[in-house]
């Protein structure tokens, strides 16, 4: 089988502009609507925002490579190094904490010089025991001589879907990937840059493990520097574990290719673009959280309504299953079910809460639409 890496000067791709330069403007009005949403919210929400996504970010590239982690791990290595409160949260174990620290890092100082010591390291990060489940790997370190082959299928059976370039030519394949990246920067569409970054990254394939996660992470830094944001608002890696099917069977076909790149970046402009218009609902929730408070912040609440309040908030209007119900607010606040019925009351007397129709037998409630509205 002959891969794109076997063609001479496999990098020099081609793309049919006139396909591209349309998806291209989609995305790009995608990016236009998310950032004026963005203006709508004060600093504590654009880092609770951002604190969210990268949350997200990290759950959904682990989950991409078949590792669940927990998500209150999560929670705490995000809120350790955003220096925001870790109160109730537990300490996050080290591989967690390695990721997390490469997602914060590319986006942070994303104007940084792009070098080889610096992608080792993010490597290495990822891999802090040393080990990639049972197996120990090499960390900081380009692969060895193994061929490095992606499989799948029963032992006996395997279907080989690529194999990297061999080793002897990883360090060479890096070091012009790093001299593209620090001189094209401004002489490429951002978001074109973004997407042949993660396909040639890929195809070298230059660690034993994580150059997915390094894949990923490299793209976010490439959209960084496009958008000049230190800060992240969309969860590309949730776009692709959403579309995971898609993204393997599109790589895989470009990787056999001949060079022509159209269908790689259709795909990869049209994931980015869902990404950012999810994101929109997130901002969203923040925004509408930010009137509510706005609006009712100096009412005379308890704490166990303002816990509550703020559950139905995050979870959207149409996000809380069921509703409220008088059961859920005994088991979210600990109380009676005498007081969770007249603090119930009571938010809708207030006009905070509203009786849903029509959701079943039992009385259940959720935030009144006219709670949003910024008229006081």
């Amino acid at each position: 089988m002959r891969y794109i890496w076997n063609n001479n000067n496999w990098t020099n791709f081609r793309w049919h502009d006139n396909e591209i330069v349309k998806a291209i403007s989609k995305t790009r009005f995608s990016q236009g609507k998310l950032f004026g949403l963005l203006n709508h919210l004060n600093f504590d929400e654009i880092n609770k925002a951002h604190a969210n996504i990268i949350v997200e970010e990290a759950i959904k590239t682990a989950e991409i490579e078949g590792c669940i982690l927990n998500k209150d791990s999560v929670r705490s290595s995000v809120a350790r190094h955003l220096g925001l409160s870790t109160a109730g949260l537990p300490e996050p174990d080290r591989h967690t904490d390695g990721l997390v620290q490469v997602l914060i890092d590319v986006t942070q100082r994303y104007d940084r010089i792009l070098d080889i010591e610096m992608i080792k390291g993010w490597q290495a990060a990822l891999f802090p025991t040393g080990y990639s489940g049972l197996y120990r790997i090499a960390v900081g370190k380009w692969r060895g001589k193994e061929p490095m082959q992606i499989v799948s299928g029963p032992i006996g059976r395997e279907k080989v879907h690529f194999e990297a370039p061999p080793h002897d030519r990883v360090e060479k394949e890096m070091e012009n990937f790093i001299k593209w990246w620090n001189n094209d920067s401004g002489t490429l569409d951002g978001l074109l840059r973004a997407g042949i970054a993660h396909l040639r990254f890929v195809t070298i394939h230059p660690f034993e493990d994580g150059n997915g996660r390094i894949a990923r992470a490299l793209t976010d830094m490439a959209l960084a520097q496009d958008e000049k944001q230190s800060v992240r608002f969309y969860s590309f890696s949730s776009q692709i574990m959403a579309q995971r099917k898609f993204y393997y069977n599109v790589l895989e076909k470009t990787q056999k290719g001949d060079g022509d790149i159209t269908e790689w970046l259709l795909w990869f402009l049209n994931c980015l673009e869902n990404a950012i218009s999810s994101s929109d609902i997130l901002i969203e929730k923040i925004f509408a959280k930010s009137v509510f408070w706005q609006k009712f912040g100096n009412m005379n609440l308890s704490d166990r309504q303002r816990k509550v309040i703020n559950r139905l908030l995050d979870a959207g209007n149409d996000g809380f299953e069921g509703g409220l119900t008088t059961r859920k607010y005994v088991s979210m606040t600990k109380s009676s079910r005498a007081t969770a019925y007249r603090e119930i009351s009571d938010l809708v007397n207030k006009g905070i809460l509203k009786e849903n129709q029509g959701k079943g037998r039992n009385v259940n409630y959720k935030i009144s639409i006219s709670a949003y509205s910024n008229n006081k």
